[in-house]
């Protein structure tokens, strides 16, 4: 199904984030948070099904990604500050409820977002990121995590990592990709696109600071670590960076809880099995007596 893709610029916490949308206007809002390396194009195979599922969508490049604004400084890229970015996506709808899907990175912020600001969410859909508390526990106390979790260590060192990663016109980040991936999962076509997106100024420093602040940033505010969100877990059990262990411990901490195992399906699952991953999201954010009913004005 082809869709309308509109190109738009939102301010919100100081910084102007670039956000595609698509579909009815009055519709209930889904908002997509992608992870590293991606940016919003990580959700094409997602955004004409929520659509043609009667779903607004907002797909926003996160800060330091992409067309959106490259604050300098780790501390621009702390977890509470991301959670503010995507409460002022949300007030910027104008709506008082959205649905929000995330997923690697995309899915730790909802995860918070959801942590601490639950009246501002009607479902929450995590994919491959297991709850913060879970990843803690795990990077103190599991070797196996620890050696998985290598590149997060890596990705401290300054400059280094960019350096990796560009070399050969960025051929190394994109053989990460399609090794991590199953085959097929990302086209030459797809590779390009990731290509002109970490060549823009700043961005690939911008996206492995998300990473820097997660060791050195520590939040400021108080969130409660069960999440009273419904949610979804969907996690690829092929993930080679995140343990499956780690899923149903995170979907354990939600009062209303569903975890969905996808066996052949790795960290990338959104691209690996797109249809089953589609027809999941549209299943569960319908579902409630509200699930049509959130949008009070267009966005």
């Amino acid at each position: 199904m082809e869709v309308e893709l509109v190109h738009d610029y939102v301010k919100v916490n100081d910084v102007r984030l670039h956000v595609v949308k698509a579909g009815p206007a009055d519709g209930p809002l889904v908002l997509l948070l992608h992870g590293f390396p991606e940016f919003w194009y990580g959700w094409r195979r997602q955004i004409p099904a929520l659509v043609a599922a009667g779903f607004r969508v907002w797909a926003p490049d996160q800060r330091g990604y992409n067309l959106s604004d490259k604050p300098r400084g780790v501390a621009s890229y702390g977890i509470d500050t991301l959670a503010d970015d995507v409460l002022g996506l949300i007030d910027a709808s104008g709506r008082d409820r959205v649905h929000l899907v995330g997923h690697d990175w995309g899915a730790a912020v909802a995860w918070w977002v959801a942590r601490l600001f639950p009246k501002r969410l009607e479902h929450l859909a995590i994919l491959n990121v297991p709850h913060g508390k879970v990843m803690q526990q795990h990077l103190r106390e599991n070797p196996a995590q620890q050696r998985r979790s290598w590149y997060m260590f890596f990705f401290q060192v300054p400059m280094v990592p960019e350096l990796a990663l560009r070399g050969r016109k960025w051929q190394t980040g994109l053989n990460m990709l399609r090794r991590s991936s199953r085959p097929g999962a990302f086209s030459d076509e797809d590779l390009e696109m990731y290509r002109q997106a970490w060549s823009r100024p700043r961005a690939m420093t911008s996206m492995i600071n998300w990473y820097r602040a997660l060791l050195r940033v520590r939040p400021t505010r108080r969130a409660s670590s069960r999440v009273r969100v419904p949610t979804l877990m969907i996690w690829g059990a092929r993930d080679t960076a995140l343990g499956r262990e780690m899923a149903q411990p995170s979907i354990d901490y939600c009062v209303d809880g569903r975890l969905e195992y996808l066996e052949q399906a790795t960290h990338w699952v959104q691209h690996d099995e797109p249809e089953r991953v589609n027809e999941m999201l549209i299943d569960f954010l319908r579902q409630g007596p509200d699930a049509g009913n959130q949008a009070n004005r267009s966005g």
